[in-house]
């Protein structure tokens, strides 16, 4: 048996020799001197099959997808009729009457952007992409308005394209590859991929690992994109054009704010108000401060099935309570024991389809008195079913009782160098 163990270690041995004679020699000075490109996730999926294969079941590889390498990338029929029966329901809303505004037929369509909460259109117009001004909301199973009457002035590769594909170019009005990759991320990969294994110190040092980043700035590459405001490099961009991993990210990209009157996108408080906005909340938090980052909670590629819709570690209070760890029930928490952290502390009043449907990420309880100050700003109460009704003022006195703490009863007694109550 031990023999048969040395023969097995002998010839394994012998194939990792030979495979590594076998590798062509490279000039890793003359190959580094060479401009960066990218190589797409086909590439990278070579040597790095599992996250692949993790990351293929993540929203990011499908943000944008090509119809026309996979037809069943659209998840609703293409009907006109329905559609501008739901259009017209909208009434006064729409800025082009519903019968005028542009549906594409089915063939038209190139790419869909998302699935999950909502999904939109991009056709071809005289050579350059846009967004066609419907868009499918898929909880609700309703067609709405989008630039209805603008569509054909927004390009769409100047407004979005850079965070909905990898390797977009401007000059060329091009991209390398649909979808939020691998190279999104860990930036252009030609020169990781042309060395060989055997240059283990050189090839890791020429790709960017997130993880291996520091806190403040690996936390940038989220924000290069769920984000939202302009370009500073430029001009009529909306994303960080230029931006690459492990950059400062404000020096190629500045947030919108309520501040800088974005009343659209921002409530009063300077909470979002409009999805992939994310960014904007967590650096107004706690969380920003302490060192607690996107993938503090969430995954960009974990390996085996996704355990939830947002792509948390856990579902729901067990996220949080991995680090809020729970001591006593009082004050809010005495009677909400039925509910879950995220209802109170991340209350749903942004909106990606539909108003309200994805949370808040200042991790910050809004209370009645936040919509008695400003009647736009929404509170956590309200968010809840049972309370959405409920009178304002009442609503905040109730809370204020229940945050009043009870104070010490009794004769205060003076003992030597200190005080206690009996």
């Amino acid at each position: 048996m031990k023999n048969k163990s040395m023969a097995t270690f002998f010839i394994i041995s012998l194939f990792i020799l030979f495979s590594c004679s076998m590798e062509q020699e490279i000039d890793i000075k003359a190959l580094t001197a060479q401009e960066k490109t990218f190589v797409g996730s086909d590439t990278c999926k070579m040597c790095h099959l599992e996250h692949y294969d993790s990351w293929k079941m993540t929203q990011h590889s499908r943000m944008l997808q090509d119809v026309k390498k996979n037809e069943d990338a659209i998840i609703v029929p293409i009907e006109e009729a329905r559609i501008r029966d739901d259009l017209a329901k909208l009434g006064g809303d729409l800025k082009v009457s519903a019968d005028k505004i542009y549906v594409p037929k089915k063939e038209e369509i190139l790419y869909t952007i998302g699935s999950q909460w909502k999904q939109r259109y991009l056709v071809e117009k005289e050579g350059t992409l846009y967004i066609s001004p419907i868009q499918y909301n898929a909880d609700s199973h309703r067609w709405v308005n989008y630039h209805e009457d603008d569509w054909d002035k927004r390009p769409w590769l100047l407004k979005c394209g850079g965070c909905h594909a990898t390797g977009v170019d401007l000059e060329k009005s091009t991209f390398v590859e649909p979808g939020v990759t691998c190279e999104a991320c860990h930036g252009k990969g030609s020169w990781h991929a042309a060395l060989p294994k055997t240059a283990v110190f050189e090839k890791r040092n020429t790709i960017v690992n997130p993880a291996k980043l520091t806190m403040g700035v690996a936390v940038q590459i989220c924000g290069s994109c769920h984000n939202r405001g302009k370009s500073v490099m430029k001009k009529d961009a909306s994303w960080s054009v230029g931006y690459e991993p492990g950059k400062a990210l404000e020096a190629y990209f500045e947030s919108t704010s309520f501040e800088a009157g974005d009343v659209k996108h921002v409530y009063a408080n300077e909470f979002s108000k409009g999805h992939h906005q994310q960014y904007i909340d967590w650096r107004q938090s706690r969380h920003s401060t302490e060192g607690v980052t996107c993938t503090s909670c969430h995954y960009v590629h974990q390996l085996g099935l996704p355990p939830t819709r947002s792509q948390t570690f856990v579902a729901g209070s067990k996220q949080c309570l991995q680090c809020h760890e729970m001591v006593n029930n009082n004050l809010g928490h005495s009677i909400h024991s039925f509910a879950t952290c995220v209802g109170c502390h991340m209350p749903k009043i942004a909106k990606s389809a539909e108003s309200g449907d994805i949370h808040s990420h200042v991790f910050v309880t809004l209370l009645p008195e936040d919509t008695l100050k400003n009647p736009k700003v929404p509170n956590s109460c309200q968010t809840c079913h049972k309370h959405k009704n409920d009178d304002l003022k009442k609503l905040q006195e109730e809370w204020e009782l229940l945050a009043r703490l009870p104070k010490p009863v009794g004769e205060q007694v003076k003992s030597i160098g200190y005080h206690y109550s009996r």
